[in-house]
């Protein structure tokens, strides 16, 4: 973790699952960071790690350019992770104008700014499984076409498609990582399966299903996917890293009923039967990936197994909402 001390690095969307995860580790590891904040959310992970006093936080939104060129040059930035993004598949079909806004229109202006910046060295960008589409052959390889049909998924393989053509063009020492479905401590997305399924078995209620349940994912533990992030940005300077993209994955689909049972299992609530909706609609069926290019080229494996991740996941939400039940101190004191 030397590689980071003093580092000048930019983190957009630090404030999420991953990038709050990202952001403490990058600020354990020495680096200066900035983080690009647009909304301040309460009671995030970000707040309870206390990283507001720890980083510079910029105020603004990833489709502002001039901002995004402001911060690179006042601040030196020599290495960025873009993270900011809607990623809520939901949300993407019912306001897709603004998911592309941000999706797409915000990493071009990410990409440009960082090509007119004399300091930046290298440029991690975070994209999804879901760029992929809809494929016969599974896992998904790098090799695999972008193809996305439905809003969000069109939105991710666009901006994978915005990398390649500035490295291709520019040289731009970017690379692009594809992960499955992240889980952690900090997602307060509870349209999700797995944070879903923990609250509702604390509250003692049904966990609700969306879909039929049938549909195979990865459900990859955020601290695995910051290690790969970090390892592939120190690797950006080793041939056949820019301009690619990663791949990171625990290479165990399960079912979106499979992954739920066994949240209930580990706490100990296999008595409550999920509710399932099958109400889903603009998803793909079957999406999983494949990693070896990975560990072949970056050294990359998963440090922790489903279960491990699964357990850190669920102590940490035992304690948000064990927390968000203590009265403050003014109400106390009324």
């Amino acid at each position: 973790m030397d590689f980071w001390r003093d580092r000048a690095v930019f983190v957009t969307g630090c404030t999420g699952l991953l990038g709050s995860a990202l952001t403490g580790a990058l600020v354990e590891a020495g680096a200066e960071v900035v983080g690009l904040v647009r909304d301040r959310v309460p009671r995030t992970n970000f707040d309870r790690l206390g990283l507001g006093d720890r980083i510079v936080q910029v105020r603004g939104c990833i489709e502002d350019y001039f901002l995004l060129e402001r911060v690179l040059n006042e601040y030196s930035v020599e290495t960025v992770f873009h993270l900011a993004a809607q990623t809520i598949v939901g949300i993407a079909n019912r306001n897709p104008l603004a998911t592309f806004e941000t999706n797409i229109r915000g990493s071009w202006n990410l990409l440009e700014a960082c090509r007119r910046s004399p300091w930046v060295r290298r440029i991690v960008v975070a994209s999804t499984d879901k760029a992929y589409g809809d494929q016969l052959e599974l896992p998904y390889s790098e090799a695999a076409p972008l193809r996305g049909e439905h809003p969000y998924d069109v939105s991710k393989s666009c901006a994978d498609l915005l990398c390649r053509a500035f490295w291709r063009t520019y040289q731009l020492p970017v690379a692009v990582t594809r992960c499955g479905n992240l889980f952690g401590a900090g997602d307060l997305n509870f349209s999700r399966i797995i944070p879903g399924t923990i609250r509702s078995a604390l509250r003692g209620e049904r966990p609700v299903i969306r879909s039929d349940g049938r549909m195979r994912r990865d459900y990859f533990y955020v601290a695995d996917a910051v290690d790969g992030y970090l390892l592939l940005a120190e690797s950006l300077e080793r041939p056949g890293c820019q301009g690619e993209g990663f791949n990171f994955s625990l290479e165990n689909p399960m079912t979106v009923l499979e992954i739920c049972q066994r949240v209930l299992r580990l706490m100990g609530r296999a008595d409550l039967d999920p509710d399932i909706r099958n109400d889903a609609s603009g998803e793909i069926l079957d999406q999983y990936l494949a990693s070896a290019k990975a560990r072949e080229l970056l050294g990359w494996r998963p440090a922790h197994t489903l279960d491990q991740g699964l357990r850190e996941t669920i102590a940490w939400y035992k304690d948000y909402f064990h927390d968000s039940r203590r009265p403050s101190y003014s109400a106390a004191a009324n």
